[in-house]
């Protein structure tokens, strides 16, 4: 017999794994582990850092701060062993819209709030239903989101100039790179692929290596020994500062907080799906269990910190995590120790910088949006079927061509079409007359077979209706027991079958029950689970229309007495 274990308290469901990897004897040689992992992350998350500020519209110094206040947090309150919280690519469309639309005190506003949000989120325990968006969704969100960050690096690719700012709009965008062509600055490209270059072939031959790092070295001493023209970190930016900035609130208004709050919504919902997948993959990896709602409050305690200190959204990511779990961690101490990693670079090394070309961080997005397409799970679902080729393609082109919340928001809505319409085709009514075959098709599946008596009793009829029955299947349900030519003097409602039943299917059945009870036949319902057997009853599904029985063959047996007593009457 299998037991369930009670309902898991508040404090097991929010104790962060900081708190349960101390309590499990925490000893020196998990130490010496989590600080090399540390260090290997550091050293990819680095340049990552620096190339997603850059690419979303804010100076690298926002990648850092992102990285070190808000990955500390994530780690050191998250419900993830191995969770690496920092700035994330996905993020960089959303972050830019942000930033033209609102300037840097807006984006620090929206990412508060999205904190405040993710906070609440993760401690109302509705960390759940982000499990509930369709996999097409994310694929095709994802791939979106590659195409456009892979777009807004072709400047620094190709080192082109542009006459003035470059446009948002992807047609736009490009329309104004073809034009910006004649512009190419072939030392930056020339970096650019070389980083490329490094990044794969260490990939390829060397997998253990910091192929990110060793690129952006490469580049930067190439470009100081040779002192090639191209732009770099000091020239654009001026460098990076040499320690963390005071914290400070951001301007805050309810004019203001109104303004940024579809950002900030959009911010949650993607972080939220962004860390939940990270920390899935984690657990994969590891063969651990994340706990949900407390990641979600850690991301959103790390958002609000991160936006004090002028950083950008933080969220977990899928590939700093997985370098973190291959580097051998033994828990959060590994995450937090990235963090302050980054923080010594800050107040040992930021002058060198200054000397990074942007064509080198370029080419790390380059690679970076690469890797996003999950390009076997995006041709697997065009040729799985049509609707979730739909469902792909329309997330993808809107991401693309719209907008990432309406990308979102439109998958979404047609694969929970698509879904209500495949339980809809998976409701099903079964008459019980004739019943020798079906009978025995039913007892090697393991159902309860019906009296085979019944077959030559014309005045009952057995109705078996089953899958989830609501209200995309009420429509044809009531449509299947209208067309009943026949008029019995008992109808048995088999409901063993029906896992849930809502109130558009409870009226369906009674409405069904009452035109019975009108024309003189009895209705017994049978098998009906409790919470079904509620619904019933709320909506009148009750003597005298109908009589409730525990079993078919208790109904059987109540049918069979009915009739005779009819026939002796």
């Amino acid at each position: 017999m299998i037991i369930l274990s009670a309902e898991p308290t508040f404090a097991e469901l929010f104790t962060p794994k900081l708190v349960t990897i101390l309590r499990e004897h925490y000893g020196a040689r998990d130490l010496k582990a989590d600080v090399v992992a540390g260090l290997t992350v550091a050293i990819v998350a680095l340049p990552l850092s620096m190339a997603i500020a850059i690419a979303s519209g804010v100076t690298p110094d926002r990648g850092l701060y992102t990285a070190i206040v808000g990955g500390f947090c994530v780690s050191a309150l998250g419900g993830s062993r191995f969770q690496i919280g920092g700035p994330a690519g996905a993020f960089i469309v959303l972050v830019a819209a942000t930033v033209q639309q609102h300037g840097l005190d807006g984006l620090l506003l929206a990412t508060f709030v999205s904190g405040l949000i993710m906070l609440a989120i993760g401690l109302l325990r509705l960390g759940t239903f982000i499990k509930y968006i369709p996999y097409p969704v994310t694929v095709g969100f994802t791939a979106g989101i590659a195409i456009i960050i892979f777009a807004s690096q072709i400047k620094d690719l190709l080192g082109l100039t542009l006459p003035g700012p470059e446009p948002g709009p992807i047609i736009s965008q490009l329309a104004t790179l073809a034009q910006a062509l004649p512009t190419l600055n072939v030392a930056a490209l020339c970096l650019a692929v070389a980083s490329i270059a490094i990044i794969l072939v260490l990939r390829r031959f060397r997998p253990h290596w910091p192929g990110l790092l060793f690129a952006v070295a490469f580049a930067s001493l190439a470009g100081w020994i040779f002192g090639l023209p191209v732009e770099t970190i000091g020239t654009r930016f001026g460098g990076i500062p040499h320690s963390l900035p005071v914290p400070e609130l951001p301007v805050f208004s309810i004019e203001k907080v109104k303004e940024v709050l579809p950002s900030a919504l959009s911010f949650a919902l993607l972080g939220g799906i962004e860390s939940l997948l990270s920390a899935v993959v984690a657990d994969s990896m590891s063969g651990r269990r994340h706990r949900s709602n407390c990641e979600l409050a850690a991301q959103g305690v790390a958002n609000m910190a991160s936006s004090l200190f002028g950083g950008i959204c933080v969220t977990g990511t899928i590939a700093r995590t997985a370098t973190n779990v291959r580097a051998g961690a033994r828990g959060p101490i590994a995450g937090m120790l990235h963090s302050l990693f980054l923080l010594l670079f800050m107040l040992v090394a930021a002058p060198l910088a200054s000397f990074i070309p942007l064509a080198a961080l370029a080419g790390v997005l380059a690679v970076v949006a690469w890797n996003m397409v999950e390009k076997h799970a995006f041709a697997t679902l065009i040729r799985a079927s049509r609707g979730d080729a739909v469902v792909l393609l329309a997330t993808f082109l809107l991401v693309v061509f719209r907008d990432l919340t309406e990308g979102i928001l439109v998958g979404f809505g047609i694969g929970a079409l698509l879904f209500l319409h495949r339980m809809a085709q998976a409701v099903d009514v079964e008459t019980g007359r004739p019943l020798v075959e079906e009978d025995r098709a039913d007892s090697e599946t393991g159902r309860t077979a019906y009296d085979s008596a019944l077959a030559t009793d014309r005045d009952v009829i057995i109705l078996r209706i089953s899958g989830a029955f609501f209200f995309g299947a009420a429509a044809s349900v009531g449509a299947a027991l209208d067309r009943l030519a026949e008029h019995p003097k008992v109808y048995i409602l088999d409901f063993a079958a029906v896992p849930m039943l809502d109130s558009t299917a409870a009226t369906t059945i009674a409405a069904f029950a009452d035109k019975a009870h009108r024309g003189g036949t009895r209705v017994l319902v049978c098998g009906a689970s409790a919470p079904v057997r509620h619904a019933l009853l709320q909506h009148g599904v009750r003597r005298p229309l109908a009589r409730f029985m525990p079993s078919v063959q208790d109904a059987v047996a109540a049918a069979h007495e009915e009739t005779h007593q009819r026939a002796a009457e």
